[in-house]
């Protein structure tokens, strides 16, 4: 199945940013993409950019948001195709929203939301409300799991999500600057997953969208310009090219971590336990 990694344009207006996301999924759509992801706030803004001020979100257009997302929910069902939008999600009793990926399927029927879980300590300062657990949902027999901007710097995110038995991991951020880069194919390669990277065409000039292999390496990447688009890859876990980490070393490191496979081949002897000895 092809799967999509977009970066767009992310503006105050929540209409604007809509309307930019409804154009990528239909074009995605054209190109057979079954599943496309956008970047963190891709509807809502971010707060301390797009937002702005904490108190903004006292006169927040939340109608607005929830029209936009019926509208994208239509046209998923209209294409047929599965899409992941960052935005904001309203709290109670005026607690901070949650920092959130709304995950929509081929029907228009909103499936879950996955709510950022480690923020930033300006997150914390009134900006954002922490998530609690991991999301999984299935497209077409392959599991996909969520992550958020600063998450890539938690490799027990992407370890958690392998437990889960994922096959791919859509990461939605700010922006993917040089370190998460760094982070992500590192996680991509030790969890045999893939990763598809969306972000900000303001922050593509440090990272453009991605999608990385269970391998660690680049499968697709979009110029690093301030051009809306989204990259492209067919996911497949009979591959012959990634023979190894999903056939092989996926299930081997889940037996290595049961233990067994060196517990049968411990001995006792001396010259093991003498640590001082040559």
């Amino acid at each position: 199945m092809k799967i999509a990694a977009a970066q767009t344009v992310v503006a105050p207006n929540i209409a604007d940013n809509g309307q930019a996301i409804r154009t990528l999924v239909s074009s995605a759509a054209g190109e057979g993409v079954r599943l496309i992801n956008f970047c963190e706030g891709a509807l809502s803004g971010y707060g301390k950019f797009q937002i702005v001020r904490q108190e903004d979100w006292k006169t927040f257009d939340w109608a607005s948001q929830e029209t936009e997302l019926r509208a994208i929910a239509e046209l998923c069902a209209r294409h047929r195709i599965f899409v992941v939008v960052g935005g904001a999600h309203r709290l109670s009793d005026g607690h901070p929203p949650h920092n959130c990926l709304y995950v929509f399927s081929d029907t228009g029927a909103l499936l879950t939301r996955y709510d950022k879980r480690f923020l930033s300590n300006s997150e914390l300062e009134g900006w954002y409300t922490p998530g609690t657990e991991p999301v999984t949902f299935d497209v077409d027999g392959y599991r996909f799991g969520c992550a958020i901007c600063i998450e890539s710097q938690f490799p027990e995110v992407f370890s958690e999500y392998e437990r889960l038995q994922v096959d791919g991991v859509l990461f939605s951020s700010l922006g993917i600057p040089e370190n998460f880069q760094i982070a992500l194919r590192a996680h991509a390669g030790l969890n045999c997953i893939w990763i598809s990277g969306a972000t900000q065409v303001q922050k593509a000039h440090k990272g453009p969208a991605c999608i990385i292999g269970p391998d660690g390496n680049w499968v697709a990447r979009c110029p690093a310009s301030p051009e809306q688009g989204f990259a492209v890859a067919d996911i497949n876990r009979g591959d012959p090219l990634y023979d190894i980490p999903l056939q092989k070393a996926r299930q081997w490191r889940k037996n290595a971590r049961l233990g067994d496979i060196y517990r049968e081949k411990i001995v006792n002897d001396h010259r093991s336990t003498n640590r001082k000895g040559y």
